[in-house]
């Protein structure tokens, strides 16, 4: 269980120092330096740990080296992100650090005493250990997408990059399917909304009558994942929070707290910890009010009736993606096509689908419309939703015609990959790059170093290796 528990922290936070126990401790040198960033051996050997721990066999002589290479090219993006004035925002990176321990609570079946002895404190010291591990690791994904945004294609690469593989090696496609969504939010109604507002109200006036601090309060009655923390939400800029919020927290000074607020996530109180010009710090505490089963019946009847109304041709499938749909899923923008997250596309493989579309979809025919489905959200609300099959193929040998947005995406990975290694190789000749000696001779670093460092052949026929330019 505890090898399952390393291997699914290790998933969410890649592998930083906490991911492993009981290694020996490693005095700890500076291998390697690019532009401002630094590679410590300590670094190094914990991925290589980590991927001991996970690999049935003995890792091959060259690992090292290849995770080296891999720590370098992290460490330039994130010296270019600095470079070109990318930011994450403490607020982004407190908003993944508390969904990335929820997920780990998840998968610890919610004990914070299961989690505390894995990690041998407190869930606090846990996100302080990873904060800025994971804003570097925000930053590079920015930066390495920002490299590669201009990366386009035209149908005249594609087909080329068709054509070049060799029919004997065309891929197989399983039978696909296209999936259509509407989707709903069944809300509250209005005597729990009334409710809950009350509720928050009375929190308000145990916080003025000094009863509770707000952290307190916050800890106790918030339900979200920042009530461990006293509801603080750390600092952040303007565009972070939703308007709602937002409005609200910087309309404060600094120390007082807000009257009742409500935005989608439900209803806040909000007050304003420090000020720095454009930037502020804020804590909140959230309730939300309870979607009751009628509130989901209800929302579950106008659903069936715009698929009713679909399927006399009232009108169509987009029209009412965009006229009936909730806004906040990925689907809205997409005229309620689902999008597949492990390939990219639009196409599911059977096995892809969730098991409620799965045997929703099993006996329909293309362009059919189900009846409304409940499902949970990414917060575990309660959803609603329609579903229409938009296609289906059987299986296959690859084709331009059948699989051309796959072969798009195929092409475009290739060209961006490209794009990123023929920016890498430009970029490390902008900037200074230092690599302990031993690492020299690995394969994979030697584009890192300089050609004055390169081993060469001195006329004598002995080999020469020059002092560093770098």
């Amino acid at each position: 269980m505890k090898h399952c528990i390393a291997s699914f922290v290790a998933i969410l936070f890649l592998a930083l120092p906490l991911s492993i126990q009981g290694q020996s401790a490693v005095i700890d040198q500076v291998i390697a330096r690019v532009g401002g960033e630094y590679i410590l051996l300590s670094q190094l050997e914990e991925q290589f740990a980590l991927a001991s721990s996970q690999s049935n066999t003995p890792l091959p002589p060259e690992a090292r080296c290849q995770m080296m290479d891999q720590l370098l090219v992290g460490k330039l993006l994130y010296n270019q992100s600095k470079l070109d004035s990318i930011e994450v925002g403490d607020a982004e990176v407190e908003q993944q650090l508390n969904a990335r321990i929820d997920r780990i609570l998840g998968y610890m079946g919610g004990s914070i005493e299961q989690f505390e002895d894995y990690y041998g404190q407190t869930i606090t010291a846990t996100k302080e250990q990873f904060r800025e591990d994971l804003r570097e690791q925000l930053a590079v994904d920015r930066i390495r997408g920002s490299v590669v945004s201009q990366v386009k294609v035209t149908p005249a690469e594609v087909m080329a990059f068709f054509n070049e593989i060799p029919r004997d090696s065309l891929p197989y496609f399983n039978s696909e399917v296209e999936v259509g969504e509407i989707v709903a939010m069944p809300e509250p109604n209005a005597e729990t909304k009334e409710v809950t507002i009350a509720r928050l109200e009375e929190i308000r006036e145990m916080i003025v009558s000094g009863e509770l601090t707000f952290e307190e309060a916050a800890k106790k009655y918030s339900s979200d994942g920042s009530a461990r923390g006293g509801g603080d939400l750390g600092w952040t800029k303007r565009g972070k929070f939703v308007p709602e919020f937002e409005a609200a927290a910087y309309n404060l000074d600094p120390g007082e707290m807000s009257g009742v607020v409500e935005s989608e996530f439900g209803y806040h109180l909000i007050k304003l910890q420090e000020r720095r010009g454009n930037s502020i710090r804020v804590s909140h505490i959230l309730l939300q009010a309870p979607v009751l089963d009628e509130d989901v019946e209800k929302s579950k009847m106008f659903l069936d009736s715009i698929a009713n109304l679909i399927r006399v041709d009232s009108f169509s499938f987009s029209f009412a993606v965009k006229r009936f749909g909730f806004d906040k899923v990925q689907s809205f923008n997409n005229d309620g096509r689902m999008s597949n997250a492990a390939s990219g596309n639009t196409f599911f493989e059977i096995g892809d689908l969730d098991p409620d579309i799965y045997f929703t979809i099993d006996d329909m025919e293309v362009g059919d419309v189900s009846e409304a489905l409940e499902y949970k959200g990414p917060r575990g609300e309660k959803m609603l939703r329609i579903i229409q099959l938009q296609s289906r193929t059987a299986p296959h040998q690859a084709t331009l015609k059948l699989d051309y947005a796959k072969i798009q995406e195929a092409t475009k990975q290739a060209k961006q990959q490209q794009f990123l290694s023929d920016w890498i190789e430009e970029t490390i000749g902008k900037t200074f790059v230092k690599i302990d000696e031993r690492y020299h001779p690995c394969p994979s670093v030697q584009n890192w170093l300089n050609d004055s460092r390169q081993i060469t052949v001195g006329k004598d026929g002995d080999t020469i290796t020059a002092g560093e330019k770098r």
